[in-house]
């Protein structure tokens, strides 16, 4: 399974880890920004074509049995890619996660009819000013954010646990909170999984297998963390159609 672990270290001078680090975060936010551009143009085209929305919507209303692929599968293919990681080359992991990113934009093709367009991009510019703002910060900050990671990870399980028993409840107000602290979450994980990362990428060996398996993870954490960021701000900005 990926993890820090993974990563080879040596005895480096400062200039080749700087140089290093740099690449290795390029690497990440380029892989990063390519998979959100798929899924945002993938959900445009779904969204904006009934036909296609025929294949995931039952005409009589539900899922079709493509609609629920298409909502259960991301989560497989994020538990593949992290748990096969050891195996998985780096063209294969690369693939699985363009594809990942497709059937994702494929699975938010229903924001667009839930939520009013202007909603969407103002959500988006929002989130992604956030995001920069905090990857930055994660970046150069010299605090050790460690620590904040373990509270952070139990706020993310706490949130999913609220969300399944709000599922039942239907509480207007319960997901208005959830939501809050689902921004407050993610925007911390943001800064946290960035320094992290930079962390990663000063003891990565440019070039091997491994920092190019290890870019392709690092962008699916922060894509996550983007995509759950953007949901949660989605769901407080309201606009619904």
């Amino acid at each position: 399974m990926y993890n820090e672990e993974n990563v080879t270290i040596g005895y480096r001078d400062t200039a080749e880890i700087t140089a290093n680090t740099r690449v290795f975060m390029s690497r990440v936010f380029s892989w990063m920004f390519l998979a959100l551009t798929i899924t945002a143009v993938t959900s445009f085209i779904w969204a904006a074509s009934p036909s296609l929305m025929g294949y995931l919507v039952k005409p009589e209303g539900g899922l079709s049995v493509l609609g629920w692929i298409v909502m259960l599968a991301p989560l497989g293919f994020v538990l593949l890619m992290s748990f096969g990681y050891q195996k998985l080359s780096a063209p294969v992991m690369a693939i699985l996660f363009v594809v990942y990113s497709v059937l994702m934009g494929m699975s938010f093709s229903f924001i667009f009819l839930a939520y009013s367009l202007g909603t969407i991009g103002i959500t988006f510019a929002i989130t992604a000013g956030m995001f920069g703002v905090m990857a930055v910060a994660g970046y150069v900050t010299k605090t050790d954010l460690t620590r904040f990671g373990s509270l952070l990870m139990m706020g993310v399980i706490g949130i999913v646990i609220a969300m399944i028993v709000n599922f039942f409840l239907k509480s207007d107000t319960m997901g208005y909170i959830i939501s809050i602290i689902g921004v407050l979450v993610f925007t911390g994980l943001t800064a946290y999984d960035v320094q992290k990362l930079k962390r990663i990428g000063s003891g990565a060996v440019s070039g091997a297998e491994a920092f190019r398996k290890m870019a392709i993870m690092g962008a699916l954490t922060l894509y996550l963390d983007f995509i759950n960021l953007f949901l949660f701000l989605l769901r407080l900005m309201g606009g619904r159609k």
